[in-house]
């Protein structure tokens, strides 16, 4: 079945939606995204997603397109036009289209931003029985832009990571920039040692994962010790677990790293745990 998606104001059938080939998301990866997750057929974490876009667009000097209660009512009537129960809604704002292809922003009093909304349906998506076992990450250089809090669409280098992992048999890539990990592909990357949980701090070199904002105030509140700092490779390959969060996944273990197994090479305990707290904190406060 065909799905609606939201274009510009209006909602159509994916077959009838359209940009301009002179949108800047096309000719310059000039946009930002969120994708927030959906459960129950309710939204999670959706008021940080909408405070990040906002602040994504405001460090590129990009028109906000439509205020918080506009945005909440496109992702609600998502929802209920395409009968999700359990997904995703993938949200992309351009500078637009000015009419031709210039380096320069076009004038914001005449070119509106682009907006695109659609969403992606995942039945049992938190339940998905990779969870049990974790997943296997390689680690690779990180030589993507300087601004990587800000979401933006340029995610070139982060697919190709995804397809060095699948070339070595491994399920995603932790990216290294000075002997340190940053994050992964689409995720945030952690390590717990002597039940400390370690993740980088945040800054410039990582994004602000709202999904990890909550797991960690979740882990606080459940008397876990939290270090925010850098670790390398070799630290994470002797922690005892390892894991990502991110939307889409939520809390997934990682059982290995460039061929070492963590820990026992299998879940541990606070991985699992981090996620059955934040599925059902998530699910309680979704909106």
């Amino acid at each position: 079945m065909s799905r609606t998606v939201y274009v510009n104001g209006e909602y159509l059938p994916e077959a009838d939606a359209k940009i301009s080939i002179f949108d800047r998301g096309f000719l310059m990866a000039d946009g930002v995204y969120e994708v927030t997750s959906v459960l129950g057929g309710k939204l999670i974490d959706f008021e940080g997603h909408a405070l990040r876009l906002q602040r994504s667009l405001s460090e590129l000097d990009m028109v906000e397109p439509l205020g918080r209660d506009e945005l909440l009512e496109i992702h609600r009537e998502l929802v209920r036009l395409n009968a999700i129960e359990d997904g995703m809604i993938y949200l992309q704002v351009t500078r637009g289209s000015a009419g031709d292809r210039d380096f320069v922003f076009p004038d914001p009093e005449t070119t509106r931003p682009t907006v695109v909304l659609f969403t992606q349906d995942k039945p049992g998506m938190a339940d998905t029985p990779v969870a049990k076992v974790g997943i296997k990450v390689i680690s690779i250089d990180d030589i993507r832009w300087g601004r990587r809090d800000i979401k933006t669409v340029q995610l070139l280098y982060p697919s190709m990571g995804k397809m060095m992992a699948k070339a070595a048999g491994a399920d995603d890539a932790w990216m290294v920039e000075d002997g340190q990990v940053t994050e992964g592909t689409s995720n945030n990357a952690y390590i717990v040692k002597g039940n400390k949980i370690i993740t980088r701090e945040l800054s410039s070199d990582i994004l602000h994962g709202i999904t990890r904002a909550a797991v960690l105030r979740f882990a606080r509140e459940a008397q876990m010790e939290v270090e925010e700092r850098s670790f390398t490779i070799d630290e994470a390959k002797q922690a005892d677990e390892a894991f990502v969060t991110s939307a889409s996944t939520f809390v997934m273990p990682v059982v290995e790293i460039d061929g070492a197994k963590i820990g026992t090479g299998a879940p541990g305990t606070v991985a699992p745990r981090l996620r059955e707290i934040y599925l059902d904190e998530s699910r309680k406060a979704a909106i």
